[in-house]
């Protein structure tokens, strides 16, 4: 969306936002079984699967995140306050 001049925006529960992380970076992608992918797509037998829960855009793609206490945008430095929007929004 950005490199077509698009604003992208996620849409993210508000309890789902980290203060203790520096960056998105730093966030453990759950892995899910194979199985819920490779049992029912006819994929043959015995083939491999990463079957990621979520996958993690890099903020330089986003343009705002929303949540249902208010939408998150970057600050004048180019980057997302989420501690200071967790504190005003807590």
């Amino acid at each position: 969306a950005k490199e077509m001049g698009v604003d992208f925006f996620v849409a993210s529960p508000f309890t789902t936002l980290d203060v203790d992380l520096e960056s998105g970076d730093m966030i453990e992608i759950e892995e899910r079984p194979p199985g819920e992918m490779l049992d029912s797509s006819g994929a043959p037998k015995g083939m491999s699967c990463w079957n990621p829960a979520f996958d993690v855009t890099p903020a330089d793609y986003i343009t705002g995140i929303i949540t249902e206490k208010g939408v998150l945008r970057k600050g004048a430095d180019g980057k997302f306050d989420v501690k200071g929007f967790v504190a005003k929004h807590s």
